[in-house]
C-alpha cells in the first residue's frame, strides 16, 4: 500500500464498515470502549473529552472496529452539544447495524464542576 492510500484510509470520516455476524443464531453483547472521544462545545468552541461507551446485541452486521474508530475521530472539530452528539452516535449504528438492542453511553469529563452522561437505549 503507498503511503498516500494509507494516509487515506487512515483519515476521520462517517463511514462505518460492517461484516457478517458470525453468530446470528445466538443473542450476545458486544462492548466497546472509547476513552479519547473529541468534539467541540458549540458555545465556545473549547474541547469536551469523553469515554463512549458502545453496547449492542447484533443481529445480522457487526461495526469493524478501525472504521468505527475513525468515525469517533470525525467529530473532534465539529461542535455538539453532550446529548446531541450521543444521539447522533446512536442513530448511525442502529441505522448500519440494525441491531436488536443497543445502548451508547457518553461519559464526558467534568467542566465547570459538571459531570454529564448521556445513555441512549434502543430495543427491535
Amino acid at each position: 500500500m503507498s503511503d498516500k492510500l494509507g494516509a487515506i484510509i487512515n483519515r476521520p470520516g462517517k463511514f462505518l464498515e460492517t461484516f457478517e455476524n458470525p453468530n446470528p443464531e445466538r443473542d450476545y453483547h458486544i462492548r466497546i470502549d472509547s476513552p479519547e472521544f473529541t468534539c467541540l462545545c458549540p458555545k465556545t468552541g473549547q474541547p469536551d473529552f469523553a469515554e463512549i461507551k458502545l453496547d449492542y446485541v447484533p443481529d445480522q452486521l457487526c461495526v469493524e472496529l478501525k472504521s468505527l474508530k475513525l468515525y469517533y475521530w470525525s467529530f473532534r472539530d465539529e461542535g455538539h452539544f453532550h446529548e446531541q452528539v450521543t444521539n447522533m452516535i446512536a442513530n448511525d449504528l442502529i441505522a448500519l447495524l440494525d441491531p436488536r438492542q443497543i445502548k451508547v453511553t457518553a461519559v464526558f469529563n467534568v467542566r465547570g464542576g459538571v459531570y454529564t452522561t448521556v445513555e441512549v437505549e434502543h430495543s427491535k
